[in-house]
C-alpha cells in the first residue's frame, strides 16, 4: 500500500512539475549560452597573450648589436613568429647574470670568451658559433677639437697640446669594446697618459652616449653603433686599425633546454637575411654561418 501511495503521489506530483520542467531547460540554455559566450570571449582575448608568453624568446645581447638586432627582430615578427625580448648590456655583465640563473634562451656576446667559459662550465647547450666580427671606431662629436684619425696619432697630439679633457670608453673590466679600446691605447703608448681623462660607460652603448655629450671630446666605441642613423648625423668617425687590438670574435649560443621558438630564432640569426643585416651595420662576417 505504501508503495502504491508513493507511486500515486509521484504520478500526481508530475503534472504540477511540468510547467517548471518546460521553463528550466530554457533558463539553463540561456545561462549556458552566456557562460560559453563569456568563456569564448575570454579565450579570444587572453589566449593569444598566454601563447605569446609561452613562446617568448629571451635574448641576452651585447650592446653593440642594438640597432642590427632590433632590425632583425622586427623582420622576424612581421613573419608571424614568436615575440622576441632582448636585454642589452655588456657581455661580462650578461654572462654574470646567466651564472646567477637569468633565464635567457640565447646569449650573443661581443667576445667569444664569455660564451666559451659558460659552455665549459655547463651553463650553455654547447659552445655555439661565431656570428660576426666586430670593429672598433673613434667617434667625435661635431664640436670636438680632435681629428677623426683612427690611428690615434691626433689623440696623442691632443694630449700634448691640451685639446683633450675627457674621453669615453666602455668599462674594460666587463665590456669587450672597452677592453679592446684599452688594448689600442696601450699599443699606441697612450694608456697611462689618457687614464686621468677617461670616462667609463657601463657598456659600449653608454660609452657612445658619453662620447657625444657636450663635455667629452670623443671616444672609442663599436663601429656598428657609429654607423647607426642617429649617430651618423651627429658624429665624425674613423675605423681603428685591427692591428691595434685582438679580434672581436662575437659568438652566440643556446641555453640548455631552449624551446622550439628559441631554437628557430637562433637558426634564423645565422640565415642569409640576418647576416645581410649584420653586414649593413658594419660587422664583418665569418666565411661560413656555421663557423665555430
Amino acid at each position: 500500500m505504501r508503495r502504491g501511495a508513493a507511486a500515486r503521489g509521484l504520478h500526481e506530483a508530475a503534472p504540477r512539475s511540468k510547467p517548471e520542467a518546460m521553463t528550466h531547460p530554457l533558463r539553463l540554455t540561456r545561462r549556458c549560452s552566456l557562460s560559453l559566450g563569456l568563456a569564448g570571449m575570454a579565450a579570444v582575448l587572453f589566449a593569444p597573450s598566454l601563447r605569446a608568453e609561452e613562446e617568448r624568446v629571451l635574448v641576452a645581447a651585447a650592446s653593440d648589436l642594438r640597432f642590427a638586432l632590433d632590425e632583425i627582430t622586427r623582420a622576424w615578427r612581421t613573419g608571424g613568429h614568436a615575440p622576441v625580448e632582448i636585454v642589452y648590456g655588456s657581455s661580462g655583465n650578461l654572462a654574470r647574470q646567466i651564472r646567477q640563473g637569468a633565464p635567457f634562451g640565447i646569449f650573443m656576446s661581443a667576445d667569444e670568451r664569455y660564451v666559451l667559459e659558460l659552455a665549459k662550465d655547463g651553463l650553455l647547450a654547447d659552445s655555439g658559433r661565431i656570428y660576426a666580427l666586430g670593429r672598433l671606431a673613434l667617434v667625435l662629436p661635431p664640436a670636438s677639437p680632435l681629428e677623426p684619425d683612427g690611428t690615434l696619432a691626433d689623440l696623442a697630439a691632443a694630449l700634448e697640446d691640451g685639446r683633450l679633457s675627457r674621453f669615453a670608453i666602455a668599462n674594460p673590466e666587463h665590456a669587450p669594446y672597452g677592453e679592446r679600446a684599452r688594448e689600442a691605447l696601450v699599443a699606441t703608448g697612450l694608456w697611462e697618459r689618457i687614464r686621468p681623462h677617461l670616462v667609463y660607460g657601463e657598456n659600449v652603448a653608454q660609452a657612445l652616449t658619453f662620447a657625444l655629450s657636450g663635455g667629452v671630446q670623443g671616444g672609442l666605441v663599436a663601429h656598428s653603433l657609429a654607423l647607426a642613423p642617429p649617430v651618423v648625423s651627429r658624429a665624425r668617425t674613423a675605423l681603428v686599425p685591427q692591428r691595434l687590438h685582438t679580434p672581436l670574435r662575437q659568438r652566440m649560443a643556446l641555453a640548455k633546454g631552449a624551446g622550439d621558438a628559441t631554437r628557430r630564432f637562433y637558426a634564423h640569426l645565422a640565415s642569409p637575411e640576418a647576416r645581410a643585416v649584420l653586414a649593413r651595420h658594419g660587422f664583418a662576417l665569418p666565411a661560413d654561418a656555421s663557423d665555430r
